[in-house]
């Protein structure tokens, strides 16, 4: 008995992707079943993909796939989305080629060679609107990483000229420990500090003596800086998060349902939407959408012994936004009061 791979797609390209040149290799197979190979070089210029493209098309090209290298895939994808072909990007770990025989054309052609066989599974690309969303959103979660570095830095500051302020407020970037903070860097005395604690649950007391420190001419110089450039990312912050409201009109069903969830506030429920779209269709069932948000455990048996559960690289952006809706939802929960 003779068994051989079904052959699925008779015209298939396969393109290596790097940051200035791309190595492309197609195969073609004729009614009489023979196999022919043309592999070409084009740079990284928008004329070259435009060429690219042109050839592809010429060629009657039913499938594309490359690997998933970086972001220098992107910009091939968008070329070759605009005239229309159809294009799989796939997960670099699941086509390694075989060790020791590695080049960019032999790359190129594995690609084909899996697609032509159906061999790859195609990741998740969202629409060219989400993606350049994309941009906006994870330019977004880069100033808060931002603030949240230089709100450390007002503590490490604070605890330098040993101010304790940060030891009794939750949240020193609150209403009322930030004008205290601002009242430290104007050079009130802590009688008039006082004042300004607001609501705050620390004793007076308590609260008089943490703001008693040695605050040096230095200090307040790091603290001013410190100050406007928080100004300065909370201004960029609001302009972002007004531009995302904007930007889901297209998709307010599905925003406004994610915002049900308990912890997925609007700019929250915005994120997640940009990451997974309005149609989640594409991942197949509910496991295998846990699965690339890297939730779930991995699976990895051997020899009937369950070893390493270790989870599995997915997205990790949709990750740390769901752990983040989660541990706000928790955090809610706690604060509520508890009812006899």
């Amino acid at each position: 008995m003779k068994s051989q791979l079904e052959t699925l797609h008779k015209c298939v390209a396969g393109i290596d992707v790097h940051r200035m040149k791309h190595v492309v290799t197609v195969l073609i197979e004729d009614t009489t079943g023979n196999l022919t190979r043309q592999t070409r070089e084009y740079g990284g210029f928008k004329r070259d993909l435009k060429a690219l493209a042109a050839w592809l098309c010429e060629l009657g090209v039913e499938l594309i796939v490359l690997e998933s290298t970086g972001i220098y895939w992107k910009s091939v994808y968008a070329r070759l989305e605009d005239v229309g072909l159809r294009i799989w990007v796939v997960n670099a770990h699941h086509v390694k080629n075989v060790p020791g025989r590695k080049t960019d054309v032999a790359d190129s052609e594995w690609l084909a060679q899996l697609g032509r066989y159906g061999l790859v599974r195609p990741s998740f690309i969202p629409p060219k609107d989400l993606r350049e969303l994309r941009l906006v959103s994870r330019y977004r979660r880069k100033l808060e990483g931002m603030r949240s570095a230089e709100t450390n830095r007002l503590h490490k500051i604070l605890d330098d000229a040993g101010i304790k302020l940060g030891g009794l407020v939750s949240d020193i970037n609150g209403k009322a420990a930030r004008a205290m903070v601002d009242g430290l860097i104007d050079g009130l005395a802590p009688c008039e500090l006082i004042k300004l604690s607001g609501r705050l649950k620390a004793p007076k007391e308590s609260l008089l003596a943490s703001l008693e420190g040695d605050l040096t001419a230095r200090h307040r110089l790091v603290f001013e800086e410190i100050r406007e450039h928080l100004r300065e990312l909370e201004r960029h912050l609001e302009n972002l998060d007004a531009y995302l409201r904007e930007a889901m009109a297209p998709y307010a069903w599905a925003w406004t349902l994610l915002q049900t969830i308990p912890g997925i506030d609007e700019i929250a429920a915005a994120l997640i939407q940009i990451e997974i779209g309005d149609d989640l269709s594409h991942f197949g069932s509910a496991d295998r959408f846990a699965s690339w948000a890297a939730l779930c455990p991995g699976n990895h048996e051997s020899a009937g012994k369950r070893k390493s559960g270790k989870t599995r690289k997915g997205n990790s952006i949709l990750r740390y936004l769901l752990c983040e809706a989660a541990n706000g939802a928790i955090r809610t929960l706690l604060s509520m009061p508890i009812q006899n």
